[in-house]
C-alpha cells in the first residue's frame, strides 16, 4: 500500500488503555502500537525513584478512583483523535510499588517521529493532569505525603 494514498493512512486508535495492579511491560506496549504504517514508535516509562523533593523515598502506593480505568481510556481516545494518524497504548499501575518499578507506560506510533513525540508527551501530561490516581509516599524518616490528592 502506498503511503501517499488517502486510504493508506490508518485511523487514529487506542489499542491498549488500563489501570491495574499487574506489572507493566514497556515492550508489550511498543508491540501493541507497532504497524507497517508506523515509522516511529515513542515510549515513556514513569519509574518509581528513590527520592522526591530532596527526601529519600522508602515505599510508594498508588490508589485509583473506581472510574480511573474508563477515564484513562477516554484520555487516550482524546489524544489519539487530536494527534491524527497514531496508535496509542497507555497503562497506569496501582498498589504497592518498589523503587525501580514502572508506574506509567505510554506508547505512541505514527508515520513520523515529530508526531509520535508530540502525541506521547501530550498523552503523559494529560494522564498526569486528569487521571484520578493518587500516590502515597513514605519517606525514610517515617513521614509520608499524598501526591495528587485533592
Amino acid at each position: 500500500m502506498s503511503a501517499d494514498r488517502a486510504d493508506a493512512v490508518p485511523v487514529a486508535r487506542v489499542v491498549l488503555a488500563g489501570v491495574g495492579e499487574s506489572v507493566l511491560d514497556v515492550a508489550a506496549h511498543e508491540r501493541a502500537v507497532a504497524s507497517a504504517y508506523a515509522g516511529a514508535v515513542v515510549t515513556f516509562a514513569g519509574v518509581v525513584r528513590d527520592h522526591d523533593g530532596g527526601r529519600s523515598v522508602a515505599t510508594l502506593t498508588y490508589e485509583a478512583h473506581p472510574d480511573a480505568d474508563r477515564i484513562l481510556g477516554e484520555i487516550a481516545e482524546r489524544v489519539a483523535a487530536r494527534s491524527g494518524a497514531v496508535r496509542v497504548a497507555v497503562s497506569h499501575r496501582v498498589g504497592d510499588l518498589a523503587i525501580g518499578d514502572v508506574a506509567l507506560v505510554a506508547a505512541v506510533s505514527s508515520a513520523h517521529r515529530a508526531l509520535a513525540f508530540a502525541a506521547c508527551a501530550e498523552l503523559v501530561e494529560e494522564v498526569k493532569a486528569s487521571l484520578p490516581v493518587w500516590k502515597r509516599q513514605v519517606f525514610a524518616d517515617g513521614t509520608h505525603e499524598w501526591v495528587g490528592a485533592l
